[in-house]
């Protein structure tokens, strides 16, 4: 018998960046091994931002989330530089993600976590603030493929005339 095909959901997430152009993702404990080589490779990381709620556009959802996972309940939504759509299986509850991309610049690196695991779908392992060329060096499981390089390209200061599409790591 075929796999169901996961629902849908539309998710709004941001590439934040600190005044030195570092990046913050979250990391999560995946529903199986995001390496398929290696069985005890559990841990990937992400952008922050979630599922839009009913009558949420993705600006709206992504202002929401950024106050809810990191205590930023103010933030700027620059542009969409970023989507990524389709069957996601490293949370607990796979779906086809619709997922859009904005940027996202803060005035300091000062967040606050506290409420972070509250709304989260995976065991929630922590935050970083990653330079660019830790993105780029890194064999740890970065969500979606193409971020370091779509990371670079912003915080350059160059935005892409159409969201660039990135895809899932194996898809």
């Amino acid at each position: 018998m075929p796999a169901a095909t996961p629902p849908f959901r539309d998710i709004a997430r941001a590439l934040v960046f600190d005044p030195q152009d570092r990046l913050l993702l979250i990391a999560y404990v995946a529903a199986g091994p995001v390496d398929a080589a290696i069985s005890e490779s559990r841990t990937f990381w992400f952008m922050p931002g979630g599922g839009l709620e009913t009558g949420e556009d993705h600006v709206t959802a992504c202002r929401r989330e950024l106050s809810e996972e990191i205590g930023v309940a103010d933030a700027t939504i620059g542009p969409q530089v970023g989507r990524c759509d389709g069957p996601f299986h490293l949370f607990r509850t796979p779906r086809h993600a619709r997922e859009r991309y904005f940027v996202v610049r803060l005035p300091d690196a000062q967040i606050d976590t506290s409420r972070l695991a509250e709304t989260e779908d995976n065991a929630v392992l922590g935050t970083r603030w990653w330079t660019l060329d830790e993105l780029d060096a890194t064999t740890d499981r970065i969500e979606p493929s193409g971020l370091a390089a779509l990371a670079r390209q912003v915080a350059a200061g160059t935005f892409p005339a159409e969201p660039v599409v990135l895809s899932w790591h194996g898809m």
